[in-house]
């Protein structure tokens, strides 16, 4: 028997290889169109999403430019705030009561402005206060502005005020000279003068007659008299003050008085012999009689000065001798 490759007559071909060709090219096909699909998805999915992410950038790009906008605004506010503030301290006392809701909003603003993840309602908020806050240093300008006025209006007024205050001191100078010179015109002016001066040496008698004398171991007084008179002293008390000088050249002091000194204008101070208190009626004369005691009186001239409000007034000189009548 002989083999060979052909088929023979009885034996039927079958056609295998097409049909399994034909199901692979299906399976590559529906692989492919598989593939296809999704790659489209893949890429639609990536332009969807690279769509939402250009969205999303741009609601971030937009909101940071919000903020950035807002975050100047306010800025611009603080600075103007601290300008009107700082240039004025007669506004800090009123900015006292509004400065408790400025904070309030400075804060706030603050917060929104550092929220990373602030919504457009935030921003716009924020916005909202900061306008406000805009409104109330418009206020507060508009006080400074008002302050500034009624500040120059009053340094104005100090000034005019400085000035009268000056002349009123220069005058008020110039009166106390002249009531001072006044005051020392009407004081010279208000001095005593002494006329119809006379010293009587006097013997005192045992019968207690008085005989005038002139022998010094007779003399057992000195009756000085004199008249005063001033037509602008006024009516009251006033003090004469007697200066008698012996022969020897030393005051006769009055044991009454002790030993006092008198501060004349003219002559230093001087040692007085006694005072004598006056009543004085304005205008009018009075005379003034004091005897003058030394117990022994010597033999030369006395002297008798009459003072009076630091000036001397008058003055006379009495000579007492060994024996007889003198003067």
């Amino acid at each position: 028997m002989t083999n060979t490759n052909y088929p023979s007559a009885s034996t039927p071909a079958t056609p295998q290889a097409p049909k399994n060709r034909g199901s692979k090219n299906i399976i590559i096909g529906v692989l492919a169109a598989g593939l296809l699909g999704t790659w489209g998805y893949l890429l639609y999915d990536k332009n969807k999403a690279g769509e939402k992410m250009t969205q999303q950038q741009t609601q971030i790009n937009t909101l940071d430019s919000a903020k950035t906008t807002i975050q100047l605004e306010f800025d611009n506010a603080l600075a103007r705030l601290d300008s009107v503030t700082g240039s004025n301290n007669n506004l800090q006392g009123q900015l006292a009561d509004r400065q408790k809701d400025i904070d309030a909003k400075k804060a706030e603003i603050r917060k929104i402005l550092n929220d990373k993840k602030a919504t457009d309602g935030q921003l716009a908020k924020a916005r909202q206060m900061v306008a406000e806050l805009n409104d109330k240093i418009t206020g507060l300008e508009a006080d400074v502005a008002r302050l500034t006025g009624e500040n120059q209006e009053l340094t104005a007024a100090n000034s005019t005020l400085k000035e009268e205050k000056s002349v009123l001191e220069q005058n008020l100078v110039t009166t106390s000279t002249e009531k001072e010179e006044l005051s020392k015109t009407v004081d010279v002016g208000s001095t005593f003068s002494a006329s119809n001066i006379k010293v009587t040496p006097v013997d005192e008698k045992k019968s207690g007659k008085e005989k005038n004398t002139a022998t010094a171991k007779r003399v057992d007084k000195l009756l000085v008299s004199f008249d005063v008179e001033n037509r602008i002293a006024k009516s009251g008390p006033a003090d004469m003050y007697l200066i008698v000088t012996a022969p020897d050249g030393k005051v006769i002091s009055d044991a009454s008085m002790g030993s006092s000194t008198l501060n004349t204008r003219i002559d230093g101070d001087k040692t007085f012999t006694t005072k004598v208190s006056v009543d004085y009626t304005q205008g009018q004369r009075k005379t003034i009689q004091y005897p003058i005691r030394n117990g022994d009186f010597s033999t030369g001239d006395y002297r008798i000065e009459i003072y009076h409000n630091g000036f001397k007034i008058g003055e006379g000189v009495r000579s007492l001798k060994k024996g007889g009548l003198f003067g």
